[in-house]
């Protein structure tokens, strides 16, 4: 009974995903240019493996690609959604792409006036969330048992709807991720916060155009 609520409340294939090294040489395709081993396939539920692959054995499997920020591992949120339940994990903008990280990031304790804080490992948050990665939400299951990744059905209709994510894709969509995936493993720590807004205007005066005089009555 324990056994089946926690599938309920958990697929099968998330531990495995969590605990997954990620981006190493692939060492089959070592000699290829794309050959770090940045996917995850959620039906075979083994080691990642790279983009040639895929092509080859996950050809018609349900695939997610990791990506990288600041040496922790990353997943789109437009992926991830159409499998999980996501609701209380924080999100991120990095690079034009909302994402949110696997697992928890070390942070030093955080200071007195912090608003948010993830609720398993006290991490600070940007915005009113319960926990700062899946695997915290993860914790926070087995713990308490007050949340869910379980989608109730929700993913049949957002599979129906079709677009990006978890699906067979053609060669060119799968260059242009990595394109994209290459942009994001670049960006830094400080790529998660909002920008700063740039600065007010000068309040200098402008240069006036040049007085004409009246002309002198006759």
């Amino acid at each position: 009974m324990g056994s089946k609520q926690n599938t309920m409340l958990e697929p099968p294939w998330l531990e495995p995903l969590l605990t997954t090294s990620f981006f190493t040489v692939c060492r089959t395709h070592g000699h290829a240019a794309r050959s770090e081993c940045n996917m995850f396939c959620l039906d075979c539920n083994g080691d990642a493996f790279c983009f040639y692959c895929r092509s080859s054995r996950h050809k018609d499997h349900r695939v997610i690609q990791i990506r990288r920020s600041s040496y922790h591992d990353v997943v789109r949120v437009s992926e991830i959604q159409k499998v999980l339940d996501i609701s209380g994990v924080q999100t991120y903008v990095i690079n034009s792409a909302r994402v949110l990280f696997l697992n928890e990031r070390p942070q030093p304790k955080s200071g007195k006036g912090v608003a948010h804080i993830c609720e398993i490992c006290g991490r600070s948050l940007l915005d009113p969330f319960r926990f700062c990665s899946l695997g915290c939400k993860l914790v926070g299951i087995k713990r308490n048992g007050d949340a869910s990744f379980n989608l109730e059905g929700k993913n049949e209709a957002t599979m129906e709807r079709g677009g990006e994510g978890i699906s067979s894709r053609s060669s060119r969509d799968h260059l242009n991720q990595y394109q994209e995936d290459d942009q994001l493993r670049e960006g830094s720590q400080h790529d998660i916060y909002p920008p700063t807004p740039p600065p007010p205007p000068s309040s200098a005066r402008r240069r006036k155009g040049i007085p004409h005089r009246a002309p002198f009555g006759s």
